[in-house]
């Protein structure tokens, strides 16, 4: 495979690991989170989570799927690497 490849990987991994970090941040902890920085935390719903923190989840999943894929692309083309002896 080529070494372009692996430079694409590498600039995804660090793309998504900042934007994971940037999306655990935005989560709801005790005090709040995104849904009441934004003035929704007084009006939450019965049914738990507002609209707001069910989009920031969507994405944190989809964000850390991605992360996951270039993780293990990144460590199978080490292996294909280290295995052509290149």
């Amino acid at each position: 495979m080529p070494i372009w490849f692996a430079y694409t990987l590498i600039v995804l991994l660090v793309i998504t690991s900042i934007l994971l970090t940037l999306l655990i941040l935005l989560h709801r902890g005790k005090g709040g989170g995104l849904s009441s920085m934004f003035g929704g935390g007084v009006s939450s719903s019965l049914a738990g989570s507002s609209v707001a923190e069910k989009n920031l989840d969507r994405y944190t999943v989809l964000v850390s799927v991605v992360w996951f894929a270039a993780i293990i692309g990144l460590g199978l083309w080490l292996r294909l690497q280290m295995n052509s002896g290149a």
